[in-house]
């Protein structure tokens, strides 16, 4: 996520953190590197500009320049600065004063508008909600199969009407069904179209005209870039959005789109599609995007996926073990295939304080295939080699490889990591023993 715009604005914020004083050329030649990374990230023209300039003013106090640590204190504007750029406190979704909340989904085709629709659904459902999907993009019809496909998949009931009806009259009639069978949330997988065109625009008008709509919320690719915005200005100007829902946004090297919108539409992103999965939809929060796009990490993320994968009582026993240094190849095993559920390796790792930074330095390269090989590895292993990898000997190591499809060299580099990580879980605890320190910003890499 933002790969390239996060490796780019710490190398121009490398100078600045090497210098005990700086000069207002040293901050004039950073935010000149950072003008043309935010605009080769296909960041609005206008958007780079008035940036720069506040980052500009504020870094010119005399409070930056002559404290202790100028390039730190340069770097927690310019983040205070993104936080803005991304729409500041998280827009949450609108809840209906009275049952049910209509929640109104437009956009182009190919944007996962009918995906985003089954997330939502999904989301909902975990929240103990009784969402509707309705299918109300009739001109196409495999969008009508594709949320009935999800609706099953889901557990969620899919409102679906076959005839000449347009969209109007199925969100109609859906309203109905939803108010007689007691659904709270009602989801509008209304029409898209290759591009913008004015009958596209005029049946949303009149379905939000015909359906006490709660919210509408523009579902946007990120890789789109510029494109992306603009649709989302088009979308605002003819019918007026409440949101935005941003997909594929761990797809997007770049961030033009993320930290052009809601400064050109004045709305906010609401929601990110983080992957191709169904749990893949999340909150947006642009001061935790933020920490992320300048390689601070993400912490309160990485810790609510954590607690989703992790019961209380499985992280009592872990805590347990790694204190009196009984943790084993099953449980390490455990905590592989529940990292899997937190999501793509690559995307948990990067919300880990300054681990973009050590992948770069060292050159690791994160895959799932090594940790299906680690898990082939394990799973070779006898009961007691799991427990005790001490006698894991030469013709032991030979037999695992076998077992496994891998080489000896492969199981002697998954003996040596999990060595590793039970030192450095040794030395965790014994830090957390010893009494927490306090959070600087040097603690995310920085």
């Amino acid at each position: 996520m933002f790969e390239n715009l996060t490796e780019k604005l710490q190398k121009a914020f490398k100078q600045l953190l090497g210098k005990g004083a700086l000069t207002e050329r040293d901050v004039e030649e950073a935010l000149r590197q950072v003008r043309l990374v935010l605009l080769e990230a296909d960041v609005n023209y206008k958007v780079v500009k008035d940036f720069v300039a506040r980052v500009k003013e504020r870094a010119a106090g005399q409070d930056v320049m002559r404290s202790l640590t100028p390039g730190q204190q340069v770097i927690k504007i310019v983040h205070e600065e993104l936080v803005g750029l991304l729409g500041g406190e998280q827009a949450k979704l609108a809840v209906a004063q009275k049952p049910p909340t209509v929640i109104m989904l437009a956009g182009l085709h190919g944007s996962g508008k009918t995906t985003t629709a089954g997330k939502l659904a999904h989301s909902l459902k975990k929240q103990g909600k009784n969402p509707l999907l309705v299918a109300a993009d009739v001109y196409r019809p495999a969008a009508v199969k594709q949320l009935q496909t999800l609706g099953e998949q889901l557990g969620v009931k899919v409102f679906a009407m076959g005839g000449n009806q347009d969209g109007v009259g199925v969100c109609r009639a859906a309203m109905s069904a939803a108010n007689s069978r007691g659904h709270d949330y009602v989801i509008l997988d209304v029409a898209g179209r290759l591009h913008i065109d004015e009958e596209m625009m005029d049946e949303l008008k009149r379905i939000r005209a015909a359906v006490p709509v709660t919210e509408v919320l523009l579902v946007v690719d990120a890789m789109a870039g510029q494109d992306a915005v603009n649709v989302a200005k088009a979308f605002n100007d003819a019918v007026g959005i409440d949101g935005v829902v941003m997909t594929k946004l761990d797809s997007d090297a770049r961030g033009g789109a993320a930290l052009s919108i809601k400064t050109v539409t004045g709305k906010p992103i609401k929601l990110a599609g983080t992957s191709e999965k169904l749990d893949g939809l999340e909150p947006f929060h642009a001061d935790r995007m933020a920490s992320r796009i300048l390689g601070m990490g993400d912490v309160l993320s990485l810790i609510e996926k954590a607690e989703a994968a992790l019961s209380e009582e499985q992280a009592k026993v872990l805590e347990k073990k790694i204190r009196e240094n009984q943790f084993g190849f099953d449980d390490y095993l455990a905590q592989l295939q529940d990292m899997r559920k937190m999501g793509p390796l690559d995307q948990v790792l990067s919300m880990i304080p300054g681990f973009g930074q050590m992948r770069q330095l060292e050159g690791v390269k994160i895959d799932d295939r090594d940790v299906s090989r680690i898990e082939a590895i394990i799973r070779s292993m006898t009961k007691q080699e799991r427990r005790d990898p001490s006698i894991i000997s030469g013709s032991r190591r030979r037999r695992i490889a076998d077992g496994s499809g891998t080489s000896i060299q492969d199981v002697n580099r998954v003996l040596k990591q999990f060595e590793e990580m039970r030192k450095m879980m040794r030395q965790m605890a014994a830090m957390e023993e010893g009494g927490k320190r306090s959070m600087r910003i040097s603690d995310f890499g920085f």
